[in-house]
């Protein structure tokens, strides 16, 4: 994953040759000190959330170390400010632990692509997104990028599957998904909610979740024993043969495909989940092939 998050925006945007020597690559500069007071926030910071507490402890830190790497920074020559690109954490923990100066690197920006893209990648990269936070970038760059679920995948040096499951987080509803970034239940809650399909037992279940304060492995056996949307199929597993084609077909579309059948399995719907209008596109592509 590192690895592949590495290459920044070379991995991200494609890189095209000047046309003549006066135009330039955006280039960063050297590391310098400047004012907090100039600094303005990321108007596309994809994260949201910052812990109060381990903000306060970063700040300690800061207090005693200094911060331990510049912040990067666009510059502004109308309104002489700079923007904030990436680091927000760490600008946040300075103004708490006092500081009135901070180290930057100045980027030069030639779109909001580009300053989104460092935002988000330097996110993934730091393990600072919450889950939900994450499945937002992940929508990000496919609706402002147009990037498919494949394309991301070899972006991030994840599998379709972990991408395509990140990505159903947002298929919860507002308030257990804000229960997930704030940790109040982990990803594999999450995914065990989502395996349930009526809404009234999903939130049943999401309710027993928070107040016993289940396991993971509470939660999924929870999800087992919910009342299944298909009396027919109430009481019986999904047969291997489903399954199978279930993930050969996920793995030929990059995303989230259900088979449900009827008892005698002469009967059901197939169900192909898409996340934006671009990724919708793309299935429809590869299903046209």
């Amino acid at each position: 994953m590192r690895k592949a998050l590495g290459r920044g925006l070379e991995a991200l945007i494609p890189q095209v040759a000047p046309q003549n020597e006066s135009v330039r690559a955006p280039q960063e500069s050297a590391a310098k000190k400047i004012a907090i007071s100039k600094i303005r926030p990321n108007r596309l910071q994809p994260r949201k959330f910052f812990d109060p507490e381990k903000l306060q402890e970063l700040a300690s830190s800061i207090r005693e170390h200094g911060v331990a790497q510049p912040i990067l920074v666009s510059y502004d020559e109308i309104s002489e400010t700079y923007e904030l690109i990436a680091g927000e954490r760490r600008l946040r923990a300075a103004e708490l632990a006092g500081l009135k100066e901070i180290e930057i690197i100045v980027r030069n920006q030639t779109s909001d692509k580009e300053r989104l893209s460092l935002a988000i990648t330097e996110n993934i990269q730091r393990e600072d997104l919450n889950p939900i936070e994450t499945a937002q970038s992940y929508l990000k760059l496919i609706e402002d990028f147009s990037f498919s679920q494949v394309e991301l995948t070899k972006i991030l040096g994840k599998s379709k599957s972990a991408v395509s499951n990140t990505l159903r987080l947002l298929d919860l509803p507002e308030d257990m998904q804000q229960a997930l970034a704030e940790g109040k239940i982990t990803e594999g809650h999450a995914r065990a909610l989502l395996a349930i399909e009526e809404d009234a037992e999903r939130r049943r279940a999401f309710t027993e979740m928070l107040e016993r304060k289940m396991s993971v492995r509470e939660a999924e056996a929870l999800s087992r024993g919910a009342k299944p949307s298909t009396p027919a199929r109430a009481g019986t597993e999904k047969p291997a043969d489903i399954r199978a084609l279930e993930n050969s077909l996920q793995e030929q579309l990059g995303t989230k495909v259900e088979i449900r059948t009827n008892a005698q399995q002469n009967r059901g719907r197939l169900s192909i989940h898409f996340y934006s209008l671009e990724d919708f596109d793309r299935i429809l592509k590869i299903i046209k092939k």
